[in-house]
């Protein structure tokens, strides 16, 4: 089997200006990432950019570097962008690795490609973690996931999902142990042909009101397989205390 990858990579940041340059171990964090897709022996990485910066600091390690339009709301987007100019062929199987994730293991890029590879009626595949504090449960910036009994993703939320009825009562309850919770990790694999229709889809009002891209899929009806993660993923960075602390695990 095998796969691409392409990293995301956009300058703007509301939190955090200038991100994929951002120093971590003397190195910019968009190589740390470049670096953890060439372990995964993907048979290409190609980072997607629209900002001459980047691009330069990329070619400083050598990087395959693809410049995209400026106008993209979405990694999703520029991926497909991506795929467009380089003329891949509709069967290739593409990892969407973000570029903010520095730690992400080669091993769970190579899962989440095998996943779509053997799974034929997914039209995109993706990882979760399983959740056992009720904080991580409750807290609107990880997204959770329910899935059915084959894997396949029911719906996505910031919200707690499932919400237990009886048990949530008591704010102070541990959570039931007879539901497995889940996080959801946002690496994704998908075909190419897939991705050049996703882009084309309207957003969904679901979509819109979580801010979460995924529910786009399922709005249109095309299933999502999640597996279970086989390692931890890591610290992505989002704001900057994630950078320190991702920063001296580094160190």
């Amino acid at each position: 089997m095998q796969f691409k990858v392409v990293i995301p990579a956009r300058y703007a940041s509301v939190r955090l200006p200038g991100k994929p340059l951002l120093q971590l171990a003397g190195k910019p964090m968009i190589q740390h990432v470049y670096e953890r897709a060439i372990e995964s022996g993907a048979s290409e990485v190609v980072i997607a950019t629209d900002d001459r910066r980047i691009a330069d600091a990329c070619g400083d390690f050598s990087a395959d570097v693809c410049m995209t339009a400026d106008h993209h709301r979405s990694g999703s987007d520029r991926i497909a962008e991506v795929v467009s100019i380089r003329n891949w062929s509709d069967d290739e199987i593409v990892v969407n690795l973000q570029g903010d994730e520095p730690c992400m293991p080669a091993e769970l890029l190579i899962q989440v490609a095998k996943d779509m590879d053997s799974h034929e009626a997914a039209a995109v595949t993706t990882l979760s973690a399983s959740i056992t504090e009720r904080g991580e449960l409750f807290d609107p910036h990880l997204v959770k996931v329910v899935t059915d009994e084959l894997g396949y993703a029911l719906y996505f939320s910031r919200a707690p999902i499932p919400w237990h009825r009886d048990e949530f009562i008591n704010s102070d309850s541990p959570l039931p142990r007879d539901i497995g919770f889940a996080r959801h990790i946002g690496l994704y694999a998908y075909r190419s042909g897939y991705l050049a229709r996703f882009v084309t889809l309207d957003r969904s009002p679901i979509e819109r009101a979580e801010s979460l891209e995924q529910l786009r899929v399922l709005w249109h009806g095309d299933k999502i397989h999640v597996s279970q993660a086989l390692i931890e993923p890591g610290h992505g960075i989002d704001t900057r205390d994630d950078l320190t602390r991702v920063a001296e695990l580094f160190s």
